[in-house]
């Protein structure tokens, strides 16, 4: 690590994530969330914990059980074990059809309400079950993680499986969520003995890249599948922050592997993605963009919201650790500033998710059908922990 940022600075950084993290974000979904009558979370929480909808959201639920495993994998202290017992224990019950589709909504009780056409929830089930058997020791979920596992390729390859049926019309592509989110649930499986992640892996990596590669300004969410660009709306969308977090995953992928190149593109990715993406007027990172510079059609395209800044954080802390570059460093802050000054709500605890273009909150939730205890308390710890590294600590 470059001595180029002092030990001050990094101090100082590291004291406020650290705050943040323990005494607001934390607290909020430990006292708040936790089911004790039927188990899993309380994922829908108003701005002061208070629950707004029973419903339980699988993918949410799973992230949850997944922090709080991994917290505990971290520190061994049993508040994180039990509260993703509690969790893992539900979704285990009630999450799965015997197909291995896992349902998107749960009433409290976890009877089924609803199921996406896509394979998310699933992939967060396995990231789910892999961090805890990690905690447990288990081999009997871990076994499961893994059945999940190989159900997801198999969506993956055909739609049809997910109930999506592909019309003769749909122009071919290449998603770059696939990739992204397959890249993540390999690295919690991670076990060099699988011939299967390697390959997985393999592809994740290469078809990253492809995006990447599509066009020099930009890192696009959709090519085809030959890695061309495409000039329909989909084909010029610029999602920053997924991006962002793209970057990231190949650089967490690539220092664990030494891999200098990769994770040099990693760091590309973030840099590209931030310069396109931040709103240089209002601060902040936009929604969506598109890459010629059309209105996108998603009525959100300005709004800032938590998740993508919450990466942010993250992918310039790894480009710091990459290449020494006081410039990533101030990024960071500059980000951590934002994020402080606008998501962060000190009367309650935790994080705002949806503010304007302005920077003023238009949702006062904490916690809904797509946010949950995962961007921020992910981030805040994922930011610590690169922190505390920089100083040797």
């Amino acid at each position: 690590m470059s001595t180029a940022v002092s030990a001050e600075r990094l101090r100082q950084q590291l004291d406020r994530i650290s705050a943040e993290l323990h005494g607001s974000v934390l607290p909020f979904w430990l006292e708040h969330s936790p089911d004790r009558e039927f188990g899993g979370y309380f994922n829908n929480l108003d701005r002061d914990g208070k629950v707004w909808d029973t419903r339980k959201h699988v993918w949410l639920q799973a992230r949850q059980v997944w922090m709080m495993a991994a917290l505990y994998n971290a520190t061994k202290e049993e508040r994180y074990l039990e509260a993703a017992t509690g969790g893992a224990e539900f979704l285990r019950r009630h999450a799965l059809e015997p197909g291995n589709r896992a349902y998107f909504c749960l009433t409290r009780e976890g009877e089924p309400v609803s199921m996406q056409r896509k394979i998310f929830s699933e992939c967060f089930y396995v990231m789910a079950m892999a961090e805890y058997a990690r905690a447990t020791g288990s081999a009997e979920i871990r076994a499961e993680a893994r059945d999940v596992f190989g159900s997801v390729l198999r969506f993956k390859d055909d739609p049809s499986l997910v109930g999506r049926t592909v019309f003769e019309g749909a122009a071919k592509e290449s998603s770059l969520a696939v990739p992204m989110i397959l890249l993540n649930l390999v690295d919690v499986l991670h076990d060099s003995g699988e011939k299967t992640h390697a390959n997985v892996e393999r592809w994740c990596v290469e078809t990253i890249a492809m995006h990447a590669g599509a066009d020099p300004r930009f890192v696009l969410e959709h090519v085809a599948p030959n890695g061309s660009p495409m000039d329909t709306p989909e084909g010029r969308l610029v999602n920053p922050g997924h991006a962002i977090e793209a970057g990231w995953f190949l650089m967490d992928y690539a220092h664990r592997t030494g891999d200098a190149k990769l994770e040099r593109l990693g760091v590309d990715i973030v840099d590209r993605s931030f310069d396109f993406g931040w709103d240089e007027e209002f601060d902040g990172l936009f929604y969506f963009l598109d890459r010629e510079g059309y209105s996108p059609s998603q009525l959100e395209w300005n709004m800032k919201l938590w998740w993508p800044h919450c990466e942010a954080m993250i992918g310039f802390l790894m480009a710091y650790r990459a290449t020494g570059s006081e410039r990533h460093f101030d990024r960071f802050v500059q980000v951590a500033d934002y994020c402080f000054e606008n998501f962060a709500d000190p009367e309650h605890g935790e994080w705002f998710g949806y503010l304007d273009r302005y920077g003023t909150a238009t949702h006062r939730f904490k916690g809904g059908p797509y946010k949950g205890c995962f961007h921020v308390p992910r981030a805040l710890w994922r930011c610590e922990t690169l922190l505390r590294e920089a100083l040797g600590a």
